[in-house]
Parts: structure tokens; C-alpha cells; sequence
């Protein structure tokens, strides 16, 4: 009978684990029925933008935290697929920090090659996922918007690759349902043009506070504070950003912080992170962890330890990408083809256990990504996928925080070198603050597109 795998989403891990299957199948070898459960309309996952915020066209859970004119905020040499390069997919080198566009049409050009798109049901919810002990199988329930029907199918694996950038961590501050602007989280932040004018306020101090108030900042908002539960983000920023401890209590359009000190504030954008959530899982098969290098309850970061036949991508708190998500879909396929075989419980959950005592004792960014690193080259020497060089991504990420140190506005304008072809990023025709237009043709175009002016 043949093994089937129902993989649920089709977004950079979905993608990962569809084209490690078909990487094997291209060399002869037999692979299962794969089954990819999308529930948009298109792949690609977050880096599929959508205007919607709340619900979807079919009342869903907006799924993305995608806001316009993204642009990578690490270098794509850090996040380069070994299989599919930037190199060959565009043709010619570009800058080292494309916007959001850019990257989805890389992230897409690598599968519409491996010709995956036949597995993927689009448009299709799941809705529930048990696992029968009896007959070692899993009923995997969906709706199909399309046909408008819901359904059960047996599967003999289940690969989450459904993210966990999509159930905002929504705070609470007194003086929220009173305050005279808005308040929403980053999961609904869409356009930094709405801030134009406004003091904004940004409640947090990680990547997406950073970049968010950098979006405002560029668009034109008058004023950005950002403030921080325990540190500052500590970079050198405009004279119209300021850094404050975490926000107390709002009062009319007055925001109030830990320091005694108050300011006026047009907008509340929380950037306060996400939430691993899986309302599809029932409780024995469900991750539950914080955001994090090293999730519990995991064999190799991949295989849920009560049922290793119970797959997660991609649910650590993530220094690299789309080259961790291939390490770790190719050593789930080769598992699942019998190319590697699991250890007994006890030396999975000792191993899961020495891998968190590590991430414990780290204590800064350098430590951090080399870990993630030594992760994901213990995990590509037992594949074939092709192996890179992981002492070189880790410096071309110090030289990434260093850049950021030194010019917070201006890093996305740096040049690094493809660890894959040895390729030269060139720089891009436009400097990050000019560069308002964020489009796939705008970016690719040889010299800046006319018409397109910076905000004054």
C-alpha cells in the first residue's frame, strides 16, 4: 500500500519538504502520495502579500503578517537555497537585501521548476487532525472552499508547515479601549503610508519593532517611540526616534512610561510577537513552546517525540531560513523513505534534552546563530543535500549586526558575497531610504523607475 503524507501548507517549509521529495524522485527514487493542504489561494506562505487583515475572503484567519515594502532586513546570502540560487534564478547579481517581491518570485522559481504545484489542494482549510493508534494512520479533516465541501482522508504522516507568524501575541495596556488613535498589532500592519504625519508609538524591541518603525520612519511618519521591556535596541536612530522603557497606560492620544515620562501619540503598532498555535491538532499531537532556538519535545528539532510520525518544519526562532527548513525537510524525507532510522525514545528525548541545555547557556546574537548553525550542518551531512558553508554564513551575519550598529537607515545598502556561487551582490541603483517603490519590476529595473519621489 502506498505511504501517504498530507503536508499542511505551502509556504517556504510546505515548499521545502514538496521539493526534497521531488529532489529524491528526480534521481529514481520511489516516493510517497504527497498531499499539500494550502489554505490561500497562492503559495508562498507569508511572503504571499495580501491586503486583508482579520478575516479572509472565506472567514479565515488572515494568515499573513506581510506588509508592503518589505525589504529583507538580513542578507539573502544568509537564507540562499543551496539547490536554487539567486544567481540562477535571476540571472545576474543584484543587491544583498531585495524587497518582499523579489523574494517571493525566488522562493516561487525554484518550485515552479521542480514542478511541485500538482500536489498542492489551494484553497483548503484543515480543520482537524487525529491520530488512530489502531491502524497507525491519521484522519486529517479539510475544507475545500472550492468545492465547498468538507472531508477526511488517511495519511501515514502529517508535516506541519503552517508557520508561527500568524496568531498575534496581543498585550494589554490599560487605557487601550479609550485611547483616542489606534492600537493594532504588527500581524495587521499594512502600509506605513498610514502613519504619514503621525507620532507613532511601537511597543516592543525585536526585528519587527525595528523595521516597522524604520517603514514609518521612511514613509514619513513626524515622530517613532519605541519602547522595551527589558533592553533598547540600541542603534543609532534619527533625531525624530527615541527609545523608552515599556509603556505603562494610555490616556485620550498621552502614552505613559515605566520612567515617569509621558508623550503624545497619534498610533500603538504592538510588535510584540506570535504565538505558536495549531487549532487544527489535538492536544496529544500539539507543540506547545515560546519562541525560541530550541522548542521541547522535538527529535533533531523535526519529530514530535510522543509520534515521530508527527512532522514540525520550522518552528524554532529563526537566525537562518530557507536553509534551515531544507535541512530539516530533507532529513524528514529521508526518514520517512527509510534512509535514516529514528533512535529508541529514550536516546531521542536525552538528545532533545542536551540540545536545549546548550541553547541555555547562550548569551549573545554570535552564539545564537552558530548554534542554529552546528544544527544545520549535523543535519545536511546526513542527506545529500547540498552542503554549504556554514562558518561563512555565520560571519556574513556578524557582519550584519555590525552594519546594523553602525548605520541602522543605511545596512540594506551593503554588499555581501553568494556563499553558493561566490557571486558579489551589487549595489542597488537606489539607497534604502530613496527606494519607495518596492515592486519586482522596479527593483530589477537597471536604473530607478521615473516618477517615483521621496517623501518629503
Amino acid at each position: 500500500m502506498t505511504t501517504r503524507i498530507a503536508i499542511i501548507g505551502a509556504g517556504p517549509c510546505g515548499l521545502a519538504q514538496l521539493r526534497a521529495f521531488q529532489s529524491a524522485a528526480a534521481q529514481g527514487a520511489e516516493i510517497p502520495e504527497l498531499v499539500c493542504y494550502e489554505k490561500q489561494s497562492d503559495w508562498g506562505g507569508m511572503w504571499n502579500y495580501t491586503w486583508r487583515t482579520g478575516l479572509d475572503e472565506h472567514g479565515e484567519p488572515v494568515h499573513g503578517s506581510m506588509y508592503r515594502y518589505l525589504w529583507s532586513n538580513g542578507p539573502k546570502e544568509c537564507l540562499e537555497f543551496a539547490d536554487y540560487t539567486f544567481d540562477e534564478h535571476f540571472g545576474r547579481p543584484m543587491g544583498s537585501y531585495p524587497p518582499r517581491e523579489v523574494l517571493w518570485d525566488y522562493i516561487k522559481g525554484r518550485v515552479e521548476k521542480a514542478g511541485v504545484r500538482k500536489y498542492i489542494q489551494f484553497n483548503t482549510a484543515v480543520r482537524n487532525v487525529t491520530y488512530d493508534e489502531a491502524i497507525g494512520k491519521f484522519n486529517v479533516t479539510v475544507h475545500s472552499y472550492d468545492r465547498d465541501l468538507t472531508s477526511t482522508e488517511q495519511f501515514d504522516y502529517v508535516v506541519v508547515a503552517s508557520g508561527h507568524f500568524s496568531t498575534p501575541n496581543v498585550p494589554y495596556f490599560e487605557g487601550f479601549e479609550r485611547f483616542a488613535g489606534r492600537v493594532l498589532h504588527a500581524h495587521d500592519f499594512r502600509d506605513a503610508l498610514e502613519f504619514k504625519g503621525k507620532d507613532v508609538l511601537v511597543v516592543g524591541a525585536s526585528y519587527s519593532a525595528e523595521d516597522i518603525g524604520s517603514q514609518c520612519y521612511k514613509y514619513g511618519a513626524r515622530s517613532i517611540t519605541s519602547c522595551y521591556r527589558n533592553e533598547p535596541m540600541g542603534y543609532k536612530w534619527p533625531e525624530n526616534w527615541e527609545e523608552k522603557p515599556l509603556l505603562q497606560s494610555v490616556s485620550g492620544n498621552t502614552a505613559y512610561f515605566a520612567d515617569g515620562s509621558s508623550k503624545h501619540v497619534d498610533a500603538i503598532i504592538l510588535c510584540t510577537g506570535y504565538k505558536h498555535h495549531f487549532p487544527f491538532l489535538i492536544e496529544e499531537l500539539r507543540l506547545k513552546t515560546d519562541n525560541r532556538l530550541w522548542p521541547l519535545n522535538l527529535y533533531k528539532g523535526i519529530f514530535w517525540e510522543d509520534n515521530p510520525k508527527l512532522i514540525y518544519l520550522g518552528m524554532q526562532d529563526q537566525w537562518y531560513s530557507f536553509n534551515m527548513f531544507d535541512a530539516q525537510a530533507w532529513y524528514a524525507r529521508d526518514v520517512i523513505l527509510g534512509r535514516i532510522a529514528l533512535p529508541d525514545d529514550a536516546h531521542m528525548h536525552a538528545e532533545d534534552l542536551a540540545w536545549r541545555q546548550e541553547e541555555e547557556t547562550l548569551e549573545n546574537a554570535q552564539q545564537m546563530f552558530e548554534f542554529q548553525g552546528e544544527y544545520i550542518r549535523q543535519l545536511i551531512e546526513a542527506t545529500d543535500y547540498p552542503s554549504f558553508n556554514i562558518s561563512e554564513v555565520n560571519r556574513t551575519f556578524l557582519e550584519w549586526k555590525h552594519d546594523k550598529y553602525e548605520d541602522i537607515m543605511g545596512y540594506r545598502n551593503k554588499c555581501h558575497r553568494s556563499l553558493m556561487t561566490g557571486t558579489l551582490a551589487t549595489p542597488h541603483h537606489t539607497n534604502w531610504l530613496e527606494a519607495l517603490d518596492d515592486s519586482l519590476e522596479a527593483y530589477l529595473a537597471e536604473t530607478p523607475q521615473a516618477g517615483i519621489k521621496a517623501v518629503g
